[in-house]
């Protein structure tokens, strides 16, 4: 980063991106993404790094960074929450947070509060130095999804119970019921700018929701069985769902329009994560597999060709991927595992 806030006082004009040469010894001069805006081959985090394991091996089910992004949070099936170093991968504290599995969690987005929800239905706020703040129960089921809205006064909930529930995060008082679902809802996530909230559920459907209203916009039925995951690209204009149908699909809001499907996983699709600057998706497999997929839209020489992982790593874990986050800067990516494991991977070297 030091290097490429020098080189930009320094550069002959404001598009100057110098040139990745193609050997190790250039690893030097490997500058962050946010430097090559029109590479996204920097951004491919395929190169294993470290791997992170507690004493007490379970399931991992949810990794964040976070907010100065020094460190990486998990949260694991015995309620725990470890915070593993950002920089050397190695163990900091751990915390029993929940008396069930950690089953989503997040930051707000000015990074001053941490919720996160457990398997018995259990809402929790804590301070970034893990103190607890406040414990309700917000559910009577799983709370699987967790989405804070874009000013951070409210955030929604989303359960087994097959509803969707918007809280006012201050007064921890539930808003808004969104029933509309007809089984357990497995995620939801607030749209990165506006009042949109789109969630994915065991009917196979995604449903687009006003969160003023209460009212259902839109239902995409799409996929042929269980949404898993959701996601917003960082422009807020694509949204990304991985789905136990083994394909992932790409719409596009603006005109409520697949935008792609991408099939490349050899079993169900657990997890899926953008890249914070180019237009990469990143999905996990119950496999065990991490596949890197390029959305940026180069000219097709076969019309309407399902593209191809740009990367994959088909042993990245021995079992499910549950949860995938990229560093705020885009050239770590950490994955968390049904294998016990939380794994670091880094950029590829020029040459690689």
């Amino acid at each position: 980063m030091g290097r490429w806030a020098l080189m930009r006082k320094l550069r002959p004009n404001p598009t100057y991106v110098p040139q990745v040469r193609p050997a190790l010894p250039y690893i030097i001069d490997l500058l962050p993404p946010k430097a090559y805006p029109d590479n996204a081959s920097t951004s491919l985090c395929t190169k294993f790094v470290h791997t992170s394991t507690n004493k007490i091996r379970c399931p991992v089910n949810v990794v964040v960074w976070t907010p100065e992004a020094r460190r990486v949070l998990t949260g694991s099936t015995s309620g725990e929450f470890t915070l593993w170093n950002g920089l050397t991968f190695n163990f900091e504290t751990i915390l029993q947070a929940h008396d069930s599995a950690v089953r989503a969690m997040t930051f707000t987005h000015a990074g001053a509060f941490l919720a996160s929800t457990d398997q018995s239905g259990v809402i929790k706020y804590f301070q970034p130095n893990m103190n607890n703040l406040a414990a309700w129960q917000g559910h009577r089921e799983a709370i699987r999804g967790l989405s804070f809205s874009p000013d951070d006064r409210r955030f929604a909930t989303a359960s087994d119970d097959s509803t969707i529930r918007i809280w006012a995060f201050e007064e921890s008082r539930e808003e808004r019921v969104l029933t509309g679902h007809g089984w357990d809802v497995r995620c939801v996530e607030w749209h990165p700018t506006k009042g949109l909230l789109v969630s994915g559920s065991k009917d196979n459907q995604i449903k687009f929701w006003d969160p003023r209203t209460g009212t259902a916009l839109a239902t995409l039925h799409q996929h042929k069985n269980t949404i898993q995951a959701l996601a917003w690209s960082p422009n807020g204009n694509l949204v990304a769902s991985a789905s136990r149908d083994q394909t992932v699909r790409v719409f596009d809001i603006r005109a409520m329009k697949e935008f792609k499907v991408l099939k490349g996983h050899k079993k169900e699709v657990c997890s899926v994560t953008w890249h914070p600057i180019h237009p990469i998706l990143v999905t996990g497999g119950s496999e065990g597999a991490i596949l890197h997929w390029d959305l940026t839209t180069p000219t097709p020489t076969i019309p309407a060709a399902s593209p191809q992982a740009r990367a994959a790593l088909p042993q990245a874990h021995d079992s499910n991927v549950w949860a995938l986050a990229f560093h705020p800067l885009g050239h770590l990516l950490v994955s968390a595992s049904n294998d016990h494991t939380t794994r670091f991977w880094a950029r590829e070297r020029p040459g690689e």
